[in-house]
């Protein structure tokens, strides 16, 4: 069984494209290509579930469409709009000297700190912006580092560890007064 802690987002269903089941998929990592892996999956009721690629095509670099076994109609296919597609993170392991494609890799990792300690979990992963953005959850406080390569001293991707090297006050800058 596939578990939450198991996978991590690399993109969005958007909406059907003509009426033969096809959907839009707009990626923000494009493993689904790079990996030999048949399926993608999909929060049903919050359980993880896959659904295996009959085949895809790309559209641009981050959009592609896509044909998912046993969906045949626009009907069908609307079932997904707006769906978050997740993969599987030990399909994407990668070389431990490289970083993954996508920071999203990162979330529910321990962020540990070379001056700090323990920082927390990476909860969310904010990259609406040019400056990605780490979420780290410290009990009721929320830490945001930059995901940056120049911070990141090592990962441990068995125990789900990030290993940082971070400025000194970065770490204080969005506490709250009193800390």
């Amino acid at each position: 069984m596939i578990s939450i802690d198991d996978i991590y987002k690399i993109g969005v269903f958007n909406r059907p494209h003509g009426v033969q089941g096809e959907l839009q998929f707009t990626f923000t990592d494009d493993i689904f290509d790079r990996v030999d892996a048949d399926y993608l999956i999909v929060l049903r009721d919050g359980i993880p579930v896959p659904f295996f690629i009959e085949e895809y095509r790309f559209r641009s670099g981050h959009s592609a469409l896509i044909r998912l076994e046993g969906v045949d109609s626009q009907e069908e296919a609307a079932a997904f709009t707006n769906a978050d597609v997740y993969f599987l993170r030990h399909l994407a392991q990668h070389d431990p000297q490289e970083l993954p494609d996508s920071w999203r890799y990162f979330e529910g990792f321990r962020v540990e700190d070379e001056h700090c300690g323990l920082l927390g979990t990476v909860e969310h992963v904010d990259d609406s912006t040019a400056n990605v953005l780490f979420e780290v959850h410290r009990g009721e406080h929320v830490c945001l580092i930059p995901a940056h390569e120049e911070f990141i001293t090592g990962v441990d991707a068995e125990q789900r560890i990030l290993y940082t090297s971070l400025p000194e006050g970065l770490v204080g800058l969005n506490a709250p007064a009193g800390e």
